[in-house]
């Protein structure tokens, strides 16, 4: 599983949702589209057309929005807490 930030310079709302990540602990790859355009247009080929977009690869698949959500980032905190937890000790069930 990987978490990657997509972002531009001068972004404050990337700016708060990496600082969000790091408070909650969240690992993550930082991509400034400024350095890398063929980012910039496989984010155009999904739809977004601002920053910054935060993509989430799981086993399952994945997932991806754009701007600053603070929501979306603490449920995506707990979900990844919860697949290690699942990981390290199995199945509770």
């Amino acid at each position: 599983m990987s978490v990657t930030v997509y972002s531009s310079p001068a972004c404050m709302p990337c700016r708060a949702t990496k600082r969000k990540l790091d408070e909650l602990g969240v690992e993550y790859t930082s991509v400034d589209l400024a350095d890398d355009p063929t980012a910039a247009d496989d984010l155009k080929k999904l739809g977004h057309l601002e920053t910054p977009v935060v993509l989430v690869r799981l086993n399952s698949g994945v997932e991806h929005w754009s701007g600053h959500r603070p929501d979306r980032l603490t449920q995506l905190a707990g979900d990844l807490a919860a697949i290690a937890y699942l990981a390290e000790n199995g199945d509770p069930a």
